[in-house]
């Protein structure tokens, strides 16, 4: 009998770990997804969005923007839209590249 407490104790800590890893991935997936948006942030992302473009030297998308600056497609969107709004941008079919 003490050998089966045993192991459902070891069994009940391994499950009770592997929760709190579980719980700590999602914390991390909700964190990344916050965004303060904020004149600075997106300034920053635009800035991010826009060296993107330079370096490519031709129209990319949205998603291909977004992995090149290494940020999310929303992040891309803000930062995209200040660009616009400064006239830096051009827009070719559904693609972008820099004016």
């Amino acid at each position: 009998m003490a050998e089966k407490k045993a192991t459902t104790k070891k069994a009940t800590e391994t499950n009770a770990t592997a929760a709190k890893e579980t719980v700590k991935k999602t914390a991390t997936k909700a964190a990344k997804a916050t965004l303060a948006v904020n004149a600075e942030n997106v300034g920053f992302k635009a800035g991010d969005v826009y060296q993107a473009l330079a370096a490519a030297e031709k129209a990319l998308s949205v998603k291909e923007i977004a992995k090149a600056a290494k940020i999310s497609e929303e992040e891309t969107l803000l930062g995209l839209g200040w660009l616009f709004k400064e006239g830096k941008l051009a827009s070719v079919e559904d693609k972008v590249t820099l004016a």
